[in-house]
């Protein structure tokens, strides 16, 4: 953020006298640079524009997470629509952290050429991401691979949209507005992705609900149908955003909100040399990366996951929207409240993280009823999972506030660059285990069934040799 505005000449007369960091010198916090000036007036000036970017901001990353987890609530219609495998399931999901890798490109760009340039750039990589899933092809092949082209595109999207949240709401808002605002414009994302766990489930139905197992083709076209609608519907909401901030989205306000704002900040290269060389830093990030990462990962395939525990499609979708919800909720308000009370990150994130722990040591027990003999429930596994999500999610914009509060001033778009490329690489190293976990977890769930039970699948799959596969996804589901 160091030339958001545009020179030391220019950016003097907005600090003061005396406010501007000395040479080789650096403040230690975003609230040391704000309040040593005790007597000087303050620069700082505020415009009511600041929440029609945060919306258009907000509303985009919602947009980029709905698409990334369009396809884990619905797996199951998925696999009988156009034949997917467990291993595409996945990787459908998984393109959300690998499009990750290129994140240090979006960071110099944000650092370098601002917020309009970045976010336009990446609101065009969801159109061609979500109009590349919409091409009409008849061929299952090739559809599937402009699925993955989509999903692709859109994982590119994601540095963007969960990095830039503390960078615009320091840009735009006032010191006693940031958390709050970083806040919002974080956790929109992840309510994208919750909205996603109700629209699939509500608008697809599953494959053993919408016609007789052998009648495969009518309740095929019926769900492609379906899920093509939600396709076009993403499509056109994309469209809708791209439009908006193509109209009007600008870098940065006339004068800044802050000291902070205006105050100079370190180059590219000299703010990985810091981050890579701060300890406290170091630790904070992986105590945000791996338990978030995971999380995230988790939760995109939880259709996937609770399937070998009868858990239906809708329910396994109401459970993740919850879970998710009620993180983006609680973490807003934590968030107000910090803005309000300060130096008590540290503690929130303690009470929060305690309570994670005990909410997945409670799921991880009952899914093992079979040695701890707790009775395994939809309640206990709604209960369990909405409140390790709401503990886990509302940690996030305060994890961000601490993250750039240990390294000011590196700009905050390099500090959240590298925290969230950590958690996506944990990310996607479950997601690669976990579907190989869920191939054989499969195999020993059916060789669970009796006598009775193999023969009547043999009887089915005897019946008609052009149905066997759709008999053995319905009878596995």
């Amino acid at each position: 953020m160091g030339s958001s505005w545009s020179s030391e000449e220019e950016r003097q007369p907005l600090l003061g006298p005396g406010l501007g960091p000395a040479p080789g010198a650096a403040w230690r916090s975003r609230e040391a640079a704000e309040a040593l000036p005790a007597a000087a007036p303050s620069p700082g000036r505020v415009y009511g524009r600041r929440w029609l970017v945060l919306l258009l901001f907000s509303l985009l990353g919602f947009a980029q997470g709905l698409v990334w987890n369009t396809w884990g609530p619905i797996q199951n219609s998925a696999r009988q629509a156009y034949g997917f495998s467990s291993w595409d399931i996945a990787l459908l999901v998984l393109w959300g952290p690998i499009g990750f890798l290129p994140c240090f490109a979006f960071m110099w760009l944000l650092d370098k050429r601002g917020l309009r340039i970045t976010v336009l750039l990446t609101s065009f990589l969801m159109v061609l991401g979500t109009g590349l899933r919409c091409i009409p092809i008849s061929d299952l092949m090739l559809k599937r691979r402009l699925i993955h082209g989509g999903q692709l595109l859109n994982g590119l999207a994601g540095p963007t949209v969960m990095n830039a949240a503390p960078f615009l709401s320091t840009t735009w808002f006032s010191a006693d507005e940031r958390a709050t605002a970083t806040a919002i414009a974080s956790m929109l994302s992840y309510l994208g992705g919750a909205c996603a766990f109700l629209v699939g489930p509500l608008v697809v139905p599953a494959p053993n609900g919408t016609a007789p197992l052998l009648a495969s083709e009518n309740s095929r076209a019926h769900i492609k149908d379906r899920i093509e609608t939600v396709l076009y519907a993403e499509f056109g909401v994309v469209c809708l955003l791209f439009s908006a901030t193509l109209a009007y989205f600008p870098p940065r306000p006339p004068l800044p909100p802050s000291v902070a704002a205006a105050s100079q900040r370190l180059s590219y290269r000299r703010s990985f040399c810091r981050l890579l060389s701060n300890l406290r830093f170091l630790m904070i990030a992986l105590a945000y990366a791996i338990p978030l990462g995971v999380f995230a990962g988790w939760s995109g395939v939880l259709d996937l996951i609770l399937t070998p525990v009868h858990v239906s499609q809708v329910d396994a979708g109401w459970i993740g929207f919850w879970s998710i919800v009620g993180g983006c909720v609680v973490g807003i308000a934590i968030a107000r409240f910090a803005d309000f009370i300060r130096g008590m990150l540290k503690l929130i994130l303690l009470l929060l993280f305690s309570g994670a722990t005990l909410s997945s040591t409670w799921f991880t027990l009952t899914c093992l009823n079979s040695i701890t003999h707790l009775p395994l429930t939809t309640v206990t596994l709604y209960a369990s999972c909405i409140l390790l999500g709401v503990f886990l999610n509302s940690s996030i914009p305060i994890f961000f506030e601490l993250f750039v509060e240990t390294v000011y001033p590196v700009p905050e778009g390099i500090t959240c660059g590298v925290v969230t490329f950590l958690s996506n690489m944990f990310m996607g190293v479950l997601l690669f285990f976990l579907t190989f976990y869920h191939t054989d977890s499969i195999l020993m769930w059916l060789s669970q069934y009796n006598s009775t039970d193999l023969k009547e699948l043999k009887k089915r799959l005897e019946i008609n040799t052009a149905h066997c596969t759709v008999a053995w996804n319905c009878t596995s589901n």
